[in-house]
C-alpha cells in the first residue's frame, strides 16, 4: 500500500505484484509516495467478512458482506457509510463505483467514524476483499 504522506497519511494506492511505469498506472493523484506497506501475505483465515453501518458508532441500517461490493448504493441504498467491523481478512474502500477514486485499507478491527480509515468523508462507491497479493 502506498502513500501520499509520511506516516501512511494522505491518499493511498494499492498496488498488487507488478510494474507500474508510471502513477497514472495505479490511478495515482500525482507522483509523490512519501510512506508504503506491505501487507502480509499472511491474511488470516482466507474468509472475508466486513459489516457497515450508516451512521458513527455502529448505530442505523447494518449489513454485513463477505463478497466485494462494486456499487454500494444499488446494495445498501446508501452512498455513505459511517463505520464498520472489519470482522475478518482486509478490504479495501473505493470512493466511486466500481473501485475508483480515493482508496482507503481496512484491517481487521473497529472503526466508529470515517476518520478511522483515514477519510474526511463518509462517501464509499464500492469496497473489496484484498485476497492475492501475487
Amino acid at each position: 500500500m502506498l502513500y501520499e504522506r509520511p506516516n501512511y497519511m494522505g491518499h493511498q494506492y494499492f498496488l498488487k505484484r507488478g510494474e507500474y511505469p508510471d502513477y497514472q498506472q495505479w490511478q495515482g493523484l500525482n507522483d509523490s509516495i512519501k510512506s508504503c506497506r506491505l501487507i502480509s501475505q499472511h491474511l488470516g483465515s482466507g474468509n472475508h467478512k466486513i459489516r457497515i453501518y450508516e451512521r458513527d458508532d455502529y448505530k442505523g441500517e447494518m449489513m454485513d458482506f463477505m463478497e466485494d461490493c462494486p456499487n454500494v448504493y444499488d446494495r445498501f441504498c446508501s452512498h455513505e457509510i459511517h463505520s464498520c467491523n472489519v470482522l475478518d481478512g482486509h478490504w479495501i474502500f473505493y470512493e466511486l463505483p466500481n473501485y475508483k477514486g480515493k482508496q482507503y485499507l481496512l484491517r481487521p478491527g473497529e472503526y466508529k467514524k470515517v476518520t478511522d480509515w483515514g477519510s474526511s468523508t463518509a462517501r464509499v462507491g464500492s469496497f473489496r476483499r484484498v485476497l492475492d497479493l501475487h
